[in-house]
């Protein structure tokens, strides 16, 4: 996995020209108008001026547990692993796992992303869950949605998206049916009378 790293900043007393939102969290707003994502929550892993790539942490693929990807790898497997769900990442590179996990353990392949959270796309992050060694905590997902340069940007000033603060209890600990609704209500907003009109949090 390569992704797009984020940018390392700007000096204190320089004005940043764009903000960019890797750790944050997209909600879809009824203005996306793509089926692929509706009420989709993405955590966005990477995100600078040639674009971005984000992890969908809100749809389970149905009767695909890890404990079935662990078996195809010849990996070993367990109880512990039969109701860990995988997750549908997005559209783009369907075939290939990628593990958004706490940073508490970091490999030499994973990528910090900020203080609470990192991304690591090897077989290895596998091999160190099956064993125990793993982070506390993580979702697996196949796939991921990218944005190409600006393209994010122009989505987020149509109101397709909504961008809001990631923490670890909401991406890890919520369960997958409820993150888009809570997300909202976390900032104090009623899905049910959400609008297309809806923008920056």
């Amino acid at each position: 996995m390569q992704p797009i790293l984020p940018s390392s900043g700007t000096p204190a007393d320089a004005k940043p020209a764009r903000t960019f939102l890797a750790g944050k969290l997209l909600l879809a707003m009824p203005a996306m108008g793509d089926p692929r994502f509706e009420r989709a929550v993405i955590f966005v892993c990477a995100h600078d001026a040639a674009g971005a790539m984000g992890i969908v942490i809100n749809n389970e693929m149905s009767h695909v547990p890890l404990s079935l990807l662990l078996a195809q790898l010849s990996l070993p497997t367990g109880e512990a692993f039969e109701d860990f769900p995988v997750l549908q990442g997005g559209p783009v590179e369907t075939a290939r796992g990628l593990l958004l996990h706490s940073s508490d353990v970091m490999k030499s392949e994973s990528i910090r992303i900020d203080r609470d959270f990192a991304v690591t796309g090897t077989i290895e992050a596998l091999r160190e869950i099956v064993s125990g060694a793993g982070p506390s905590d993580k979702l697996f997902a196949l796939g991921y949605a990218g944005w190409s340069a600006g393209q994010l940007e122009q989505e987020i000033a149509a109101n397709a998206w909504l961008v809001v603060d990631a923490d670890p209890e909401l991406v890890f600990r919520t369960p997958a049916a409820r993150k888009w609704e809570k997300a909202l209500r976390k900032l104090g907003i009623d899905p049910g009378l959400l609008s297309g009109a809806a923008g920056h949090a």
